[in-house]
């Protein structure tokens, strides 16, 4: 396939402020859920990268942590996750909500497009919660702000118009063989992704104060014949937190762990027996050696 002249393939990154839908757009893209996704911004602290594959071509798809302003080290490295991305990839997509008020956060990411010369397709997100009139006011609005190289309204939610947003992300795209073989779905390692799926089940559970303030570690994943042995820590930065977090009598615990055991077994494509931990490391997101050692690195940003 990849041998093909006409063949496409190239790097496309998801930017947007928090909560925009920029993991539940690029789940939708590629037919698979690698990226959690929940109501609660900042759900996305790593950089994502998956693959879309075609006869036409393959999209490399890069989503990042929302653009925000930072409020502890881990905000920081999340800020510059998202914002080094914006010169290593084809293009670039940006993903708003249909409406014709652009706030603080919005002005700040325009700040940061014009200092690229990469191409910018603006994705209007959410079509589906407006009328027809409001998604093309909010085309207008963000048209006279940017030059943007093509504006596409999508449902990520919905999978409406999804198919429009690949042919016109290939248009930007380098002539040349692709990088993964095409059964590839994502670079990153399964642990990492069990990891994330219980952290997304612990964000949906938990109180409001508590989620941006826990990390998932995989402590081992051991395989038998038809069932894996998985060990995961759930790390928070209070003990009043992980009071909460395991519940009356282990309530809450048990039920993080039923949820996400499903959806990896989905994944792993087998039985898993999931044991989970609480553990305290108060203050982990402004240590710099807790930071590296829970995966959230500096130096992977620019590899």
């Amino acid at each position: 396939m990849s041998e093909n002249t006409s063949y496409k393939a190239g790097f496309a990154t998801l930017i947007g402020r928090p909560n925009v839908g920029k993991s539940t757009l690029m789940n939708c893209l590629i037919g698979q859920k690698i990226a959690i996704t929940s109501n609660k911004p900042q759900t996305t602290r790593n950089k994502i990268q998956t693959v879309y594959t075609s006869e036409e071509g393959q999209i490399v798809f890069l989503d990042t942590p929302g653009i925000h302003k930072a409020k502890n080290k881990l905000g920081n490295y999340m800020v510059s996750v998202a914002q080094r991305t914006l010169s290593e990839v084809d293009v670039i997509l940006w993903l708003v909500e249909p409406t014709t008020f652009i706030g603080a956060g919005e002005r700040h990411i325009i700040e940061q497009l014009h200092k690229t010369k990469t191409p910018v397709i603006l994705v209007i997100n959410k079509i589906d919660t407006v009328k027809t009139e409001d998604v093309l006011a909010s085309i207008e609005t963000y048209r006279k702000e940017y030059d943007f190289a093509e504006i596409v309204p999508v449902s990520a939610m919905k999978a409406n118009n999804t198919k429009e947003l690949i042919k016109c992300i290939m248009k930007y795209l380098p002539y040349g063989p692709a990088f993964y073989d095409e059964d590839t779905i994502t670079d990153q390692p399964m642990r990492q992704i069990v990891a994330e799926l219980i952290r997304e089940k612990a964000l949906r559970l938990l109180a409001e104060e508590i989620p941006h303030g826990i990390a998932v570690t995989i402590e081992s994943m051991k395989y038998r014949q038809h069932i894996v042995d998985i060990e995961a820590t759930i790390v928070c930065e209070r003990d009043s937190h992980k009071g909460i977090i395991i519940g009356k009598g282990g309530s809450m615990l048990k039920m993080i762990g039923s949820k996400a055991r499903p959806e990896i077994e989905d994944l792993l494509e087998m039985q898993a027996n999931l044991q989970l931990w609480v553990k305290v490391k108060k203050d982990w997101r402004d240590s710099d050696l807790l930071l590296k050692n829970f995966g959230y690195n500096e130096k992977d940003i620019l590899n």
